[in-house]
């Protein structure tokens, strides 16, 4: 006990006036004898002789890689014999017990309490046209990374009605959990419940690129994948994605299994880990969607950061397509730019890039033009009688605009369609068998409940209504 003292009380001296507010200490209780190993993701350090060490986080709240260091000590008299640079953690995933703090500049919890705001019910309309998919991973896991991907996942499905079979969730070890870290409690932050997403698979190359496996047997021409990579990163010859197996995903490896999907609508990509600005021009180049878009939380050669019990860019870019912040609370500014009801890609990373932390770098890019356009909204297509258009449309993800007629809403929400409601249901069962038997049953009373409600025969007006 002495000597492990008085190892932490040099450490501590020698850290420097700046360093020491900013900086936390880690102690190895356990003596490492002389050929063991201390292992990284991209590197690794051979213990010498009997040593003590201590592991300095230079930056405490950034995701990794980011800049820290080792010092060893000899354990026969306590000096100091090696101080070496590093980028990565000794554990990223499996703590020891045995491993513990012993100077906490940075404290990383938080004891924020907040009533959630329940989520606005959604503006139904009737037929969907194409799926929405959503892949979330995250596999050296800490507290505040399992939490984006909650209030992620939270997101898409109380705002936005995603199916939760459409939903892979990766996370840690297969479970709902973390690498241990000085927290007092267990459940999601923003409103104190547990988590409620199910968890699919480990946060493993192995498992994320078995979704991509599954999802080219499912994905259609019309449909839209959200892409979100959460934890932690590092850069070698080029930027890579941690995951729980320490097996880590090269950026080239990601964007080659994912040219092996079909071809499909849109890609939202929103990447959170440290140097995943790595992965634009891979996923760019190689995405097989019609339209893509890529938010990364930082540039090819920088780190990410947390803000306590979220990771800042993710929180910020998920409170924008949600509409509040994770605890219920009103946003910093309205994201809707174009003021068209719904959040699109480039709007939620705007939001993101506006209110930024200090020391995040985030980066956005789309391909064609336009592609960041796209948002997480259902695509709604109307079936109407052979005398009416197929119209497409999309929907507002939260707030439906007023009409600026309001008789015309009465006269469509009030009296038309109720009347056509149960006529409705029959279609949507009938809906693959639909021939022209269907149209000759049904096109005349539909033509005959629209003349009672609007004094006039459809075939006089044939222009859309979109409600």
């Amino acid at each position: 006990m002495e000597l492990l003292e008085m190892v932490q009380d040099d450490a501590r001296r020698r850290i420097s006036g700046e360093d020491v507010g900013t900086s936390n200490l880690y102690i190895e209780n356990e003596i490492l004898q002389a050929g063991e190993l201390i292992q990284m993701p991209d590197n690794e350090i051979s213990i010498e002789i009997a040593s003590v060490m201590v592991f300095v986080d230079e930056d405490p709240t950034a995701n990794w890689a980011h800049d820290c260091r080792y010092m060893l000590y000899n354990a026969e008299d306590g000096e100091l014999y090696k101080e070496l640079p590093a980028r990565f953690p000794p554990y990223l995933v499996h703590e020891p017990g045995s491993f513990e703090m012993f100077h906490e500049a940075v404290r990383l919890e938080t004891d924020l309490r907040m009533k959630a705001v329940e989520p606005s019910i959604r503006f139904v309309h009737r037929k969907p046209r194409g799926n929405r998919y959503a892949v979330l991973f995250s596999g050296a896991s800490n507290f505040r990374h399992v939490n984006d991907l909650e209030f992620l996942y939270r997101t898409l499905v109380d705002i936005y009605g995603f199916r939760t079979d459409n939903i892979y969730v990766l996370n840690y070890d297969g479970s709902i959990d973390w690498a241990k870290a000085p927290y007092t409690y267990t459940n999601w932050p923003g409103d104190d419940t547990p988590h409620r997403m199910p968890v699919n698979g480990a946060g493993t190359k192995s498992e994320l690129e078995g979704v991509f496996n599954d999802l080219k047997t499912r994905l259609r021409s019309d449909d839209l994948l959200l892409i979100h990579t959460n934890n932690h990163g590092g850069h070698g010859s080029e930027s890579f994605l941690c995951s729980y197996s320490g097996s880590d995903y090269l950026a080239s490896d990601f964007a080659a299994k994912l040219a092996e999907l079909p071809k499909f609508r849109c890609l939202i990509g929103m990447f959170e880990q440290c140097h995943s600005g790595g992965f634009i021009v891979p996923v760019i180049l190689n995405s097989p969607a019609t339209r893509t878009s890529v938010a990364t939380a930082c540039t090819e050669y920088h780190s990410s950061y947390g803000c306590g019990s979220y990771d800042c860019f993710a929180r910020d870019w998920i409170a924008a397509v949600n509409g509040h912040e994770p605890s219920g609370g009103a946003l910093a500014s309205n994201p809707d730019l174009d003021a068209d009801g719904c959040i699109c890609a480039k709007e939620a990373y705007d939001y993101a890039d506006k209110h930024k932390f200090a020391w995040d770098t985030p980066l956005f890019s789309q391909d064609p033009i336009g592609s960041g356009e796209c948002h997480l909204g259902q695509l709604w297509q109307a079936w109407y009688p052979p005398w009416y258009k197929k119209i497409l449309y999309e929907q507002p993800p939260v707030y439906q605009p007023p009409l600026p007629d309001p008789e015309l809403y009465e006269q469509v929400h009030e009296r038309l369609a109720p009347e056509l409601a149960d006529i409705e249901l029959i279609m949507a069962e009938r809906y693959l068998e639909l021939d022209r038997e269907m149209y000759e049953e049904f096109g005349p009373r539909i033509e005959e409940i629209w003349e009672e409600t609007f004094g006039y025969s459809p075939h006089h007006r044939p222009e859309p209504i979109i409600g």
